[in-house]
């Protein structure tokens, strides 16, 4: 197949090419930033030679946005907001345009639309959407109206002869330095991985080969449209995932971080605690109705998979 790829040279972007391209894929990047064979200059906001690369290709996965891992500013978060619903909106149009369309669009989305709870899982069909919740910063709102936003501007887009799906992806652990994972590894190396403000939110998390594996089957699926939720069946407490990450790296101990610590840390390395704070407790309910089946279903053998792979790269 021939896929492009919007905003691909992220983390997230660089495990998909690997993967596709290793599979037999024909993979066009686009980016703001073009240096390599594969990738395409766009400004994520206009249409241009690019929307070429998207006529005639088989699949669309956009992954364009700006980075979450940022101090939630009022200027940071209208700028997530406006480079999700741009980029989102002009690949639509490129999409419309094209003579002859890809037959699957698959948008990036986030598990931070729904809810901070802790009492039931949210899958596709129950979740409770966020946004609304008692006893949480205000701002934890607005995460949730980008996402909301983001989504709406891929099912508005008029592309009839394109299936459309939005993928509600939770935390995608892999071995890359400068991911989740390594930050959390990081932590659990220095002795500082235990629970963060009590530790009872949830996590939900996807193995990235389990990431790849679901964007692929998507692809196939042509009876799969709309939102789908990528986490594995197994979302833990932070407590528990920093207890379990420990173990599997050979870390006895980890010292605890109140919520004021976690503000601390969080100023210190440019980022915010909702991404520590706020308990996602995500579930794949439509993949496994679908049939999908996770390699990595549970934190505690997707962590000792993914610290031998990190222990055997470096």
């Amino acid at each position: 197949m021939r896929i492009v790829i919007p905003g691909g040279t992220g983390q997230i972007g660089a495990i998909l090419y690997r993967a596709l391209t290793a599979a037999g894929h024909d993979v066009v990047v686009l980016t703001r930033r073009p240096e390599r064979g594969h990738e395409i200059g766009w400004d994520g906001e206009t249409l241009g030679p690019w929307a070429e690369a998207i006529d005639g290709s088989d699949a669309v996965i956009n992954l364009a946005g700006r980075s979450v891992s940022c101090r939630y500013t009022p200027a940071n978060l209208q700028a997530m907001m406006d480079s999700r619903v741009r980029s989102t909106q002009v690949v639509g149009t490129a999409i419309a345009d094209a003579a002859k369309p890809p037959r699957v669009w698959l948008q990036m989305s986030t598990a931070t639309i729904y809810s901070h709870r802790f009492d039931a899982p949210n899958d596709e069909a129950s979740g409770v959407i966020g946004g609304t919740e008692p006893g949480v910063p205000a701002y934890w709102a607005y995460s949730v109206k980008i996402a909301k936003n983001w989504e709406r501007a891929q099912e508005q887009a008029d592309t009839p002869s394109t299936r459309k799906v939005a993928l509600r992806s939770a935390m995608v652990m892999s071995p890359d330095r400068a991911g989740v994972f390594d930050y959390l590894l990081w932590l659990a190396r220095l002795g500082l991985g235990g629970p963060v403000a009590g530790g009872a939110q949830y996590v939900s998390w996807i193995h990235d080969q389990d990431f790849v594996r679901a964007v692929e089957f998507l692809i196939d699926r042509d009876d799969i449209a709309g939102p789908v939720n990528l986490a594995a069946p197994d979302p833990v407490s932070n407590r528990s995932l920093m207890r379990t990450l420990r173990k599997a790296w050979g870390v006895p101990v980890g010292l605890p971080a109140t919520k004021w610590m976690a503000e601390l840390g969080a100023l210190a390395l440019r980022s915010d605690t909702e991404l520590l704070l706020k308990s996602r407790r995500v579930v794949p309910g439509r993949l496994l109705e679908a049939g999908f089946t996770f390699h990595h279903p549970r934190w505690q053998e997707a962590a000792e998979d993914l610290v031998h792979r990190v222990r055997s790269s470096r």
